[in-house]
């Protein structure tokens, strides 16, 4: 079979909310919540075999809604956080709950489920987050390579971070902020940064985008029109701590440095709707992927922003014994920043990609009619990435 041919799961039901099982670094795992108002709601294990090129999955009951995100725990492979919609005396409310899965359900495997395992299984609720005290959840953001046991969630113009205590049994609200101002005060996105000791957290609300210290709780930074309407979505550079990117209904992906935000680093302009998420590679940062209303997801090369802008240099002592080797591949020219790849496998608004927590080439999306689709980065680039 084809190495770099995709593999496409339909779920049967309408879906937004992907996730990446993090703390799951062996077997490659995605989390995928459905939105259906008929059916009770689910949440689809999804198993990739890349030897086989099969998808293995299995069903957890959410019954209490229709899921509009989700997040996994950074260190304990059973626990995971969803908002979801209720309705509660003709109100829709979106709350917030962190879950355990079944014990024997944990851990990736890349063994085909025998026809009793696919009946759902239920999740075990360990704790309310707040219950809307403060409004409508947007997003559920772990800290990085934390313990577990710390987690922001967004409601309305709320930041509000939690500490996760027996067990995850119980959520103590440690500090909170609130956006104060004209405008749309409505968070939309929050990603939490791997870098400065895991203390700054960014926001998106309206066109805005924000920086925040966790141990204050107060804005560091703030992109007063980081788009020219909504932003959707954001992400931290992994390797480099200052850099971000973000993405929204303007139809374009801007990549900032925190320390001066007068005006975007770089802008790509390459989608013809809205753009609901960027995601940049864990490892290789020059790789980043976005996905759109047009339908479409593209794997982007930004290598003149990424941490090894002249790409990997071939060292004196490499080439020696290769006498014919051509004196341009030590040139210190920045390489250029192009598009690597458009998947068009979506016939509907792409709501989420998402990388791998296991596999650094390969990466998931999903569009709004249930269509998940895996897919990894070209070959040739990623032996060109590495060699």
């Amino acid at each position: 079979m084809e190495d770099d041919a995709p593999v496409i799961y339909g779920l049967e039901f309408q879906a937004r909310a992907l996730t990446p099982q993090t703390a799951e670094t062996d077997a490659i795992r995605f989390l995928v919540g459905t939105q259906s108002l008929k059916y009770d709601n689910q949440i689809h294990i999804i198993d990739f075999d890349d030897e086989n090129n099969i998808i293995n999955k299995n069903v957890l009951l959410h019954q209490v809604g229709e899921i509009w995100h989700i997040s996994t725990s950074p260190a304990d492979k059973g626990v995971l956080a969803t908002c979801y919609n209720r309705t509660s005396d003709s109100r829709v409310l979106t709350c917030a709950a962190v879950w355990r899965m079944p014990k024997e359900l944990e851990s990736g495997s890349h063994e085909s489920p025998d026809d009793s395992s696919s009946t759902a299984q239920t999740l075990e609720l360990l704790c309310h987050l707040d219950n809307t005290a403060h409004g409508n959840m947007a997003c559920v953001t772990w800290e990085p390579m934390g313990d577990g046991k710390k987690v922001i969630s967004l409601a309305d113009n709320h930041i509000l971070l939690w500490d996760l205590q027996e067990s995850s049994s119980q959520a103590v609200l440690a500090s909170s902020a609130s956006l104060e101002g004209k405008g749309q005060l409505k968070f939309t996105s929050g990603r939490w940064s791997p870098h400065h000791n895991c203390t700054q957290v960014a926001t998106a609300n309206d066109s805005a985008l924000r920086g925040w210290d966790t141990r204050s709780m107060s804005q560091i930074y703030c992109i007063e029109n980081a788009h020219g309407q909504l932003v959707r979505d954001l992400d931290f550079n992994p390797n480099k701590q200052y850099y971000l990117a973000s993405c929204g209904d303007d139809c374009k992906v801007k990549f900032w440095d925190t320390r001066n935000v007068t005006e975007p680093v770089k802008t790509l302009e390459e989608h013809s709707h809205w753009v609901w998420n960027v995601r940049y590679n864990h490892s290789h940062d020059q790789l980043v992927l976005t996905g759109s209303s047009d339908s479409r997801v593209i794997l982007s090369n930004m290598v003149s922003i990424s941490s090894e802008p002249f790409g990997h240099l071939v060292d004196d002592d490499d080439i020696s014994d290769q006498e014919d080797h051509p004196p341009e591949e030590k040139s210190k020219e920045p390489l250029q920043d192009n598009v690597i790849a458009t998947y068009e496998e979506h016939e509907d608004s792409v709501y989420a990609v998402e990388w791998s927590s296991a596999d650094p080439w390969l990466f998931a999306s999903l569009s709004y009619d249930g269509r998940l689709v895996i897919n990894r980065v070209p070959r040739a680039l990623k032996y060109h990435i590495l060699l």
